[in-house]
């Protein structure tokens, strides 16, 4: 597993508070799964997100791949671990401590699709790598390409 690296955009006038989330690489067909998160000015990310309360990252990102996707996943391994300065869409700033998992996926269940402005899509590793939100989030998905 890679080593943690910084990444985002630093401004030195915000507190940033620590925050943990799981977030998975799940591939098909040579297609990447991804979230287009929005309703008018989309953006794009791994499925996954925070940690709730005692939560293993590991735990997160498998919770949040249903609620965002419908999809069941379990973790296959870990890719890499990264810290990102984000302002989250609340207008909080966290620096997230961001655990990407390769994800498996082992079945569907839409009754877990809880997230109504995320949806699913499926794209190719250059579309992922020049649409993340989190440019950081490219870092491990190169490295995944690459060790797969």
């Amino acid at each position: 597993m890679a080593t943690i690296k910084q990444f985002g955009h630093f401004d030195p006038s915000l507190t940033y508070r620590p925050r943990t989330g799981g977030y998975g690489i799940l591939a098909r067909d040579g297609l990447i799964a991804c979230v287009r998160i929005g309703y008018d000015n989309y953006s794009y990310d791994f499925p996954g997100g925070a940690a709730d309360g005692d939560e293993t990252p590991a735990q997160a990102v498998v919770r949040e791949f249903g609620e965002e996707t419908g999809l069941v996943v379990e973790v296959v391994r870990p890719v890499a671990d990264l810290m990102h300065y984000i302002i989250h869409e609340d207008g909080t700033p966290y620096n997230n401590h961001s655990h990407i998992f390769e994800v498996l996926q082992t079945g569907i269940n839409p009754a877990l699709k809880c997230e109504v402005d995320h949806e699913l899509v499926w794209l190719n590793p250059l579309q992922v790598i020049t649409s993340l939100k989190n440019e950081g989030y490219a870092w491990p998905l190169i490295l995944w390409l690459r060790n797969k």
